[in-house]
């Protein structure tokens, strides 16, 4: 796996307001332990905290995702990032608005803001470091010389370990609504939009999306996407989790917005996990055209065809 060495100072747009990162996402899963397997065979670090598990990719400090234990899975809330000198701004903005405050979940420490979005999903806003990328990631795949082996021996290939979350796919009642508030209230710019799902960047400098929204008649959480370094990281993640059991699952392919080789693993929830390997990146200082393309280009370049629950709600109560 290809890792990213040095420090990158965070970028962002000067004088410009929105947030910087998806900092990390919480969701509730009947079992924890069975949340602990999965992720821990994807290749992420599930550490225990308290009544909770929290996921982190393996030497980064940062946490990405916060799990706890109900009675079926749901989305909990989102939590965006931002610098400290935007915080104020984000409150005042919030009043503008007419963005009523929230109390955070019961047992979650906070100093952020929290609000409702226009599909009733909890938002946090807080002071947090970047974590999404200031630079594009690095990806390689190279090819030998004549006479030379360029594949590796199977035994000898490694785990696959993802380097960061690269970004969240909500279902939301209502895409359109969905792109005016998080433009208004955060900041966030559309990258592209095809079908009936649009994506989302960041103004500091992201991925081509740090989120994205499907069409639902409920919230919940479509997939989560995980940053790896080549195109054998994808396919040896497939493998990896097929070789523990997880083998429904839809890839190799490759997006055509965003453009980044994928192989989503469906999660024992019903949920997705993607391998992603050479996603677009937007930089701070590059004003991206976000279009509206056909349905052809909404989902992928190449690959097989995706399952028929890919693109079920689990989490509604009219799934079937």
């Amino acid at each position: 796996m290809t890792q990213i060495h040095g420090f990158i100072e965070p970028t962002r747009r000067p004088g410009a307001l929105g947030v910087h990162s998806v900092d990390h996402f919480a969701f509730n899963v009947p079992d924890l332990k069975v949340a602990e397997h999965f992720f821990t065979n994807f290749g992420l670090e599930v550490r225990e905290t308290g009544s909770r598990l929290e996921l982190y990719t393996v030497g980064n400090p940062h946490r990405w995702a916060s799990i706890g234990q109900a009675a079926r899975k749901a989305l909990s809330y989102l939590s965006l990032g931002v610098f400290e000198e935007d915080f104020g701004r984000f409150k005042a903005n919030f009043e503008r608005l007419g963005i009523t405050r929230m109390d955070p979940p019961p047992g979650i420490e906070s100093n952020g803001l929290w609000v409702h979005d226009c599909n009733g999903i909890l938002v946090e806003v807080k002071v947090a470091e970047k974590s999404s990328p200031n630079a594009k990631s690095a990806f390689s795949q190279p090819s030998a010389g004549p006479g030379l082996r360029s594949a590796p021996l199977r035994g000898a290939g490694g785990r696959v370990m993802p380097r960061r979350m690269a970004h969240v796919l909500l279902f939301v009642r209502d895409v359109d609504a969905s792109i005016k508030f998080y433009t208004d209230a955060f900041g966030m710019r559309l990258s592209d939009r095809a079908g009936g799902g649009a994506f989302m960047h960041g103004i500091h400098g992201s991925d081509h999306h740090m989120l994205a929204f499907g069409q639902s008649d409920a919230p919940g959480i479509q997939h989560c996407s995980w940053d790896v370094g080549s195109v054998d990281d994808v396919g040896n993640g497939a493998m990896q989790m097929a070789d523990k059991g997880f083998t429904i699952g839809w890839g190799l392919g490759r997006h055509v917005l965003g453009s980044n080789f994928f192989h989503y693993v469906r999660d024992p929830w019903g949920s997705w996990c993607e391998y992603s390997a050479d996603i677009d990146y937007i930089p701070a200082d590059m004003d991206w055209e976000g279009k509206a393309h056909p349905p052809e280009n909404s989902f992928y370049l190449w690959g097989p065809e995706p399952p028929r629950e890919f693109h079920i709600n689990f989490e509604s109560p009219n799934a079937a």
